[in-house]
């Protein structure tokens, strides 16, 4: 007749408790060196007693290594893990915190342009008032300021053309000068050339004329000057050839 199975409860016999802890905890470190020895495994147990006596085996000759081992196989990962829902949770605050704030903002922007003001008591409306005075004194400032600035450019842009255009009335002018200069000098010249060296032409084309002062007139005999004068002279009339 077979052994039958043993139902698994706790025994309520403290001697018959403590003879079969004896025989299996012994039976579990057998098992345990057995299966180091024929698998080359790292086995490390931990028994302890109802009376809280320890009871250890580890294949290893340091069993502080073997459960820091364990500790990094079994803890290592439940750690990483916990961090990076610690990760998520740091990132998914700050995203709320991030989305509440921009929908303040939004609301606060409509507020300033005159929207959604039902709910808002008489101490936001006017601090929402002071700060459209001030962001408009603000405004005008820095619109004063901006037109100021292209003022003081343009004095300058004009200040330097008008640099530029006396620079070029100056040059204008010595230029002017120069030119009356070197026309003057010419003509004067040319007038030296004219009085201190005739022109051979002029002096071939003005010739004086190699004539008598007997003038006749018709087929009669000459008359001379000298029988002119005598004539006119004789008679105090005209000459005979005049008439």
């Amino acid at each position: 007749m077979g052994r039958g199975r043993v139902e698994l409860k706790r025994i309520e016999n403290k001697i018959n408790r403590q003879v079969t802890f004896a025989k299996r905890r012994n039976g579990l470190l057998k098992k345990a060196y057995e299966l180091s020895v024929l698998c080359d495994a790292e086995v490390a147990l931990i028994i302890f007693s109802s009376h809280g006596k320890l009871y250890e085996f580890c294949s290893s000759s340091d069993m502080m290594k073997t459960l820091e081992r364990y500790k990094k196989c079994s803890y290592g990962s439940l750690e990483v893990g916990n961090q990076g829902r610690e990760l998520e949770q740091i990132k998914y605050k700050e995203y709320m915190k991030l989305k509440a704030r921009y929908e303040a903002l939004q609301q606060y922007q409509r507020q300033l342009l005159g929207d959604d003001l039902g709910s808002l008591n008489l101490n936001e409306l006017e601090a929402i008032e002071h700060q459209l005075e001030s962001s408009l004194g603000l405004i005008r400032f820095t619109r004063t300021q901006t037109m100021l600035d292209q003022l003081s450019e343009l004095q300058s842009k004009e200040k330097l053309m008008m640099d530029a255009n006396n620079a070029l009335e100056r040059k204008l002018g010595e230029i002017y000068a120069a030119s009356q200069l070197q026309q003057q000098t010419w003509i004067a010249g040319q007038q030296s050339n004219s009085f201190g060296h005739p022109n051979p032409h002029s002096q071939t084309f003005f010739q004086p004329l190699d004539c008598s002062s007997n003038l006749q007139i018709g087929y009669g005999d000459p008359v001379t000057s000298g029988q002119m004068t005598g004539a006119s002279n004789s008679n105090g009339l005209l000459p005979v050839w005049m008439l």
